[in-house]
């Protein structure tokens, strides 16, 4: 992923989930339990989280599920995964979730070996003027079998241009500023309100999975277009 990100994902993840909570007023859990549900939909025997981080994607599937997937989340911050495994800890011993150390542009997975893969506010980190945006879907494409679903819950752009305004400001005035006094990352920060505030529509979004060599692809905005869950059939 990005080098500026690098700093968040390996140095401060004991502040990372509180920074989420607290740009996102508390609504990201949410969003995320509706991205699960999703996963969860045609019942996958195996999910993979990439970019797992702290691991509540991989949590919040285990907890939805009303049967025994193999979920395997993978990230490439150590002290992420540490937490993760610390969450998925205090579960269900039933839960069967297991943490891998490894990048997207390389997944130690053999072709089609999952039925689902999940994303979480991750997606733009792969995709937003990186180099290796390429790579990491043909990588995705790689390790889902044919019919898989990739489920990604990412920033949006909402449609009316009044809401987008507002949009905007509460990127610039909030999220900017009370993430980098929390984490002390100003460069850092400065790149994630700026990759949002540029990011994607739910529909260019659709159209660049279909490009990327999905088959299908949908969206569901949610609280007024601020974030979307997209769907994508290999």
């Amino acid at each position: 992923m990005s080098r500026p990100l690098y700093h968040i994902f390996t140095k401060i993840p004991d502040r990372y989930d509180l920074i989420n909570r607290v740009i996102t007023l508390g609504m990201d859990a949410g969003w995320r339990k509706q991205a699960a549900l999703v996963c969860l939909q045609d019942r996958p025997g195996r999910i993979l989280d990439i970019c797992c981080g702290t691991g509540d994607l991989s949590v919040a599937i285990a907890r939805l599920a009303d049967y025994r997937p193999e979920i395997t989340g993978v990230d490439y911050s150590q002290p992420m995964l540490e937490i993760a495994t610390a969450k998925a800890g205090a579960l269900n011993p039933g839960s069967n979730i297991r943490f891998i150390n490894a990048d997207v542009g390389r997944l130690p997975f053999s072709d089609g070996y999952f039925d689902c893969i999940g994303i979480s506010f991750a997606f733009r980190n792969l995709t937003y003027r990186n180099p290796n945006t390429q790579n990491y879907l043909d990588e995705i494409l790689r390790v889902l079998r044919p019919g898989g679903r990739f489920v990604i819950v990412e920033s949006s752009q909402p449609k009316s241009a009044v809401i987008r305004f507002f949009h905007h400001l509460y990127l610039r005035a909030w999220v900017f500023p009370s993430a980098y006094l929390l984490s002390g990352n100003k460069s850092a920060y400065c790149y994630l309100a700026q990759s949002a505030l540029h990011y994607y529509s739910a529909e260019e979004l659709q159209g660049f999975l279909i490009k990327s060599g999905f088959k299908q692809a949908a969206a569901k905005r949610l609280f007024f277009g601020a974030a979307a869950i997209h769907t994508g059939v290999k």
